[in-house]
């Protein structure tokens, strides 16, 4: 019986400091928006909408959920940040290595068919005012087949 309960109370403590170790509280923003079909349309404009927040020591990171449908080792990301009146406050052009161009495989973290790689974008520079964060495919092909999400991280250094 001592030991059954020893067994609980040691299950009971790892499970609490897991949800410890999990909580970030240096997490500012963090979403995705899968795509329809699972293609990226040039057309289609991925865009996040944050609130006011002090920019200082933070990182910000864009997040690339594709699969091994998608034909080329990289991708072009054209990445856009505007103010509240919809000026044009940040714009930059980023390259994201998807496949190794050596040996073809996938780069980032994922199981079967389906990865996630994460890159770092250029600091986020606004005076603690709302913004609208944009990212458009820049392969200048109609449809991208194999990309399922985009997402947008921003964590406190």
């Amino acid at each position: 019986m001592r030991i059954r309960i020893n067994q609980l109370l040691l299950y009971v403590l790892l499970a609490w400091a897991g949800m410890l170790i999990s909580c970030n509280g240096d997490r500012i923003f963090e979403e995705y928006q899968g795509m329809e079909n699972l293609h990226w349309e040039i057309t289609d404009t991925v865009s996040f909408e944050l609130e006011p927040f002090n920019t200082e020591n933070t990182l910000s990171t864009i997040g690339i959920k594709y699969n091994d449908t998608f034909e080329f080792h990289n991708l072009y990301v054209k990445f856009l940040l505007k103010d509240s009146v919809g000026n044009v406050v940040q714009d930059s052009l980023i390259n994201i290595e998807l496949f190794d161009s050596k040996t073809g495989k996938p780069l980032g973290e994922g199981f079967g068919n389906v990865y996630t790689k994460y890159d770092s974008l250029p600091l986020l520079d606004f005076k603690n005012q709302p913004i609208k964060a944009l990212f458009i495919q820049y392969m200048r092909k109609e449809e991208l087949q194999g990309i399922e999400a985009v997402g947008l991280k921003i964590v406190r250094e």
